[in-house]
């Protein structure tokens, strides 16, 4: 019982201390109810710009704020380059959906699952891609794929929580990327940002797509082995 009054009082906070000078891209409450601003127990000196606080729990807390502005700001640099040298990579399991669906919505090549070493460094690879921009969802999770693009003059778009660090990292996104819920709120946020850069998408209109549909479904059998 304590713990969700401890919750709701954290939500509450967050809610009413964050600045309000502009609209957010999601209202606020959906944002803090995915989790995106929950980060780890640990900080790196790189993230501290945008840390808002630390619980009592010791999970450091993102500033939303800070996160919706890094979204414009991601979107805005992407929807510059050609749909098909857009790539997005995703080890992480509960990344890969939501890149996949970001991928079909924007255009862009996904990257799932295990980082082949050589995709984007080894011209005597097959199978080599070359895009202009990667995106990634963890930049220690996708660290081949950041070493290899930065190895060849790619700029890198990362999602980064508190736990990060950002070398090779051209542009930072703050959310936590490690939460279901958050990384589908977050690449739907991006992906129809983007559209919107680009004019496909009026602003004032959604995808036709759901924010469910850019989740990772697993069964509760797997979720338990998870935890």
């Amino acid at each position: 019982m304590s713990e969700a009054k401890d919750e709701k009082s954290e939500k509450k906070k967050e809610t009413t201390s964050v600045t309000t000078e502009e609209e957010l891209l999601l209202p606020r409450d959906t944002l803090l109810s995915a989790g995106t601003h929950i980060g780890t127990r640990m900080k790196t000196r790189d993230v501290e710009q945008f840390i808002y606080r630390v619980r009592p729990d010791g999970l450091f807390v993102l500033d939303v704020k800070k996160t919706d502005e890094r979204v414009r700001a991601a979107a805005k640099f992407l929807a510059r380059f050609d749909q098909s040298k857009i790539a997005a990579a995703a080890a992480r399991l509960y990344a890969q959906e939501p890149v996949t669906k970001f991928c079909e919505v924007v255009g862009a090549i996904p990257i799932v699952g295990r980082f082949i070493p050589g995709l984007l460094s080894n011209p005597l690879y097959p199978n080599r891609i070359e895009p202009d921009v990667l995106m990634v969802s963890d930049p220690r999770a996708d660290s081949q794929a950041v070493t290899e693009a930065s190895s060849v003059g790619i700029p890198i778009v990362a999602l980064c929580s508190t736990d990060n660090e950002f070398s090779g990292v051209d542009l930072v996104l703050p959310t936590n990327n490690k939460g279901r819920r958050a990384l589908a709120i977050i690449y739907w946020l991006l992906a129809r940002q983007i559209l919107r850069e680009r004019g496909e998408l009026p602003s004032d209109k959604d995808l036709p797509l759901t924010v469910e549909d850019f989740e990772t479904k697993i069964s509760r059998e797997e979720e338990e082995v998870r935890r």
